[in-house]
């Protein structure tokens, strides 16, 4: 935990409080892909700076909403770090991440590829220019008019996991190229995935079949281990096991020549394991199994690695109560202006809380107490942890920052009981703000 200290507050109206037609106007105000509409970052000027400049300004003010600053130069910085770790390895972004469309334009930008799920998602990503063939259909189980959409806008790669997929694309996208999911073993992942996608490698053989059936070319193998994943020797595992499908494959006529490793990657610091471990324990694996110059394309779907760093979150308390429990011992509830309808549902997710900086100036080091964190909303189970955190006594009217929060927060928002989601600023340097100018 650590206290910052704020200067005296502007009277600026940047913090005024937003309404519903506000919202809904900015959400769809054709001028929000602009670049005027970035804050130009400072030479030696930070992420925590602007956010700290955005807290003085609106802290002498009755509406203090909750916001994000979202440094989209982070996204540049952990992209040159992917490649640099894992260089045979093509990252296709996951849009179900961080959906911004800023977050989007800027990887548009670095040149990376994309992982999509949906209708919605492969719009967002054509809107920008960028290629079907930069584009990866990654859900197993597609709606039939999203699986014509993508037949019709040229979205070849498809994931799938069963026969009944099969079934679907041969009817309405023959000219799909396929790629089979495999079950992977996920048990020490925080998020299993495997428990509802993935073909079993005894069922690969049979599908592999069915596909040649039915005139769909199968080029490549896939596998997600599961986000959060807490054992780097899983891709060891499911690497192996896709050279076993890639030979069954060849075996029944398919040019098997895509391997698509999915995602997992940590993406915040500190994480265990490391992105440095993971990648090293991949790499390996990669040259047991798909050794370089078997003309075989790799490719991953990272989705936090990229986009958890980029945003900080701020919030405001809103009220306070205090409860004395048996022994005369103090606990403190804390009443929050947004919390898990809004940026803060994917927290029920994390294994540990994550402890906010208190925005506050103490004379001496205070004493902690047992508080919980409470959401604005009427429903009980809007909380930010299931356990308690150890906080100062703290006043309404107090600032809480969260940083780490680009990843799974935003794009799970809702307006339930009339509060709106945090409002979110980008910033960007001179280098990364150049680049995006050279896009159309």
């Amino acid at each position: 935990m650590l206290g910052m200290s704020l200067a005296e507050g502007s009277d600026g109206q940047s913090g005024t409080s937003t309404t519903l037609k506000d919202w809904k106007e900015k959400e769809g105000c054709p001028g929000s892909s602009l670049l005027k509409d970035l804050i130009p970052l400072g030479t030696e000027e930070s992420a925590m700076e602007v956010v700290l400049k955005k807290i003085r300004e609106l802290s002498d003010l009755d509406h203090r909403d909750p916001f994000m600053v979202a440094d989209l130069g982070v996204l540049a910085s952990h992209h040159q770090a992917f490649c640099q770790a894992l260089p045979r390895v093509s990252p296709f972004y996951a849009v179900k991440c961080n959906s911004s469309p800023w977050v989007l334009r800027v990887l548009a930008a670095l040149g990376t590829g994309f992982d999509c799920a949906s209708q919605v998602e492969l719009e967002q990503v054509l809107s920008l220019g960028v290629a079907p063939s930069r584009i990866i259909y990654a859900h197993p189980c597609k709606p039939i008019s999203h699986l014509q959409y993508a037949a019709r806008h040229g979205v070849q790669l498809l994931t799938f996991d069963s026969e009944e997929e099969l079934t679907k694309v041969a009817q309405h996208h023959p000219g799909a190229r396929l790629v089979l999911r495999l079950w992977t073993e996920d048990s020490k992942s925080l998020i299993r995935m495997s428990t509802k996608f993935g073909a079993s490698l005894e069922l690969c053989g049979h599908l592999l079949k069915s596909a040649r059936d039915l005139g769909l070319p199968v080029v490549g193998a896939s596998f997600h281990v599961g986000s959060g994943c807490q054992d780097p020797h899983s891709f060891t595992q499911a690497i192996a096991d896709c050279r076993r499908v890639f030979e069954m494959g060849r075996g029944v006529g398919h040019d098997m020549s895509l391997l698509d490793i999915g995602g997992g990657f940590p993406g915040v610091e500190g994480s265990e394991p490391e992105f440095e471990e993971m990648a090293r324990v991949i790499n390996a694996a990669l040259a047991q199994d798909f050794p370089e110059g078997a003309g075989i394309e790799v490719i991953a779907e990272p989705g936090r690695f990229y986009a958890a760093s980029v945003c900080v979150a701020a919030v405001n308390i809103i009220a306070k109560k205090a409860v004395l429990q048996p022994g005369g011992h103090r606990k403190l509830l804390y009443y929050l202006n947004d919390g898990h309808y809004g940026t803060f549902r994917v927290f029920f997710r994390d294994r540990f809380p994550r402890m906010p900086i208190v925005v506050k100036e103490f004379c001496s080091k205070p004493p902690l107490f047992p508080c919980t964190l409470y959401g604005p909303t009427c429903d009980a189970f809007d909380r930010l942890f299931n356990e308690e955190v150890q906080l100062p006594e703290l006043d309404v009217g107090d600032w809480l920052i969260f940083p780490s929060m680009g990843a799974y927060s935003s794009v799970m928002s809702s307006t339930f009981n009339g509060f709106l989601p945090a409002s979110i600023c980008y910033i960007v340097g001179p280098e990364l703000r150049s680049l995006l100018q050279t896009m159309p």
